[in-house]
């Protein structure tokens, strides 16, 4: 199948997903020129800081300090997308692979929504956003192991998904992650890790990334492409990257993803750059607090102008 008759098949998997969300009214809003920014605040112990407030925040676009319009300190609900590797070198661990995945689609709000995705030789929607949560676990069951790796088209698909997941109410706010699990570099895709990176920069989602080193696969040394990538789209996008070496380890990462996803804040700006030229514009989020740290996604691309 071409890069193309994917993507398309992946639109029309999209629209069949009818599930939405129960949205509870909220007070905040944004409008359309609203930069929209979840953010993880933690101590010199990498403990949460909750109970902060909107004068407690800075934000900062190329230096130049904005008006904070936009705040929640309250669990927002959550559209995610769970990858899941399923090559031929995950056969002897997609067990606990799987078990792990279920016990974090566990975790889910009433709010919240999730798709399953697999990825080999290239990606599949096992299931559609649902707020079902037996329906998110009987997909994450289904995977099989076997084929190659096609890590970048299973994430570069994941944001398009994202993009396009059914909305809340109009005064709600809907975060956006992806939790890709691995074991390796990329082998299969169309796409290439520019595509997916400039995608990410792009997108509002959060990028959590497992990747597994597991004892049996021998000590693991040296350069590692898949490892750069989960590092890397992490950062930039304000997520997290775990490296696993002990499968017995992976409910516990799991766990880390979703209380960090229970514990941020939702700050957003309009900018005060009306310029839209399309430029590449870096985000700084500052608490002022002694010894904590905010972390968000790095920068945003501004709209440019219209042709």
């Amino acid at each position: 199948m071409t890069g193309a008759a994917r993507c398309l098949l992946v639109g029309a998997l999209v629209a069949a997903a009818s599930t939405t969300a129960r949205a509870r009214p909220q007070v905040f809003r944004g409008g359309t020129d609203t930069v929209q920014l979840s953010v993880t605040v933690t101590d010199a112990a990498q403990h949460f800081v909750t109970g902060l407030h909107r004068e407690d925040f800075q934000i900062f676009e190329d230096g130049v300090p904005q008006d904070i319009s936009l705040f929640s300190g309250e669990r927002q609900p959550i559209a995610l997308s769970m990858l899941l590797d399923s090559s031929t070198s995950m056969e002897s661990k997609l067990a606990i692979a799987k078990e792990a995945a279920v016990g974090f689609a566990r975790r889910l709000g009433a709010r919240d929504l999730a798709e399953v995705i697999d990825f080999d030789n290239h990606e599949s929607i096992l299931q559609g956003f649902t707020h079902d949560v037996p329906a998110l676990e009987a997909a994450i069951h289904k995977t099989e192991a076997g084929g190659s790796t096609a890590l970048y088209d299973a994430i570069y698909i994941a944001l398009r998904d994202l993009a396009r997941a059914p909305g809340v109410a109009s005064d709600d706010i809907r975060r956006q992650a992806i939790i890709v699990l691995s074991d390796g570099e990329d082998t299969a895709s169309l796409k290439t890790y520019d595509d997916v990176l400039d995608e990410a920069k792009r997108a509002e989602a959060l990028i959590y990334g497992i990747a597994l080193h597991a004892k049996e696969d021998g000590p693991h040394k040296g350069f590692s492409q898949g490892d750069f990538v989960m590092r890397t789209l992490a950062q930039e996008t304000g997520g997290w990257a775990f490296f696993v070496e002990d499968l017995a380890q992976l409910s516990g990462v799991y766990q880390k993803v979703a209380d960090e996803l229970s514990n941020q804040y939702v700050l957003g700006f309009v900018s005060k750059n009306r310029k839209h030229d399309g430029t590449w514009r870096r985000i700084a989020v500052r608490v002022n607090r002694p010894d904590t740290a905010a972390r968000t996604r790095s920068g945003y691309f501004a709209p440019a102008a219209d042709r």
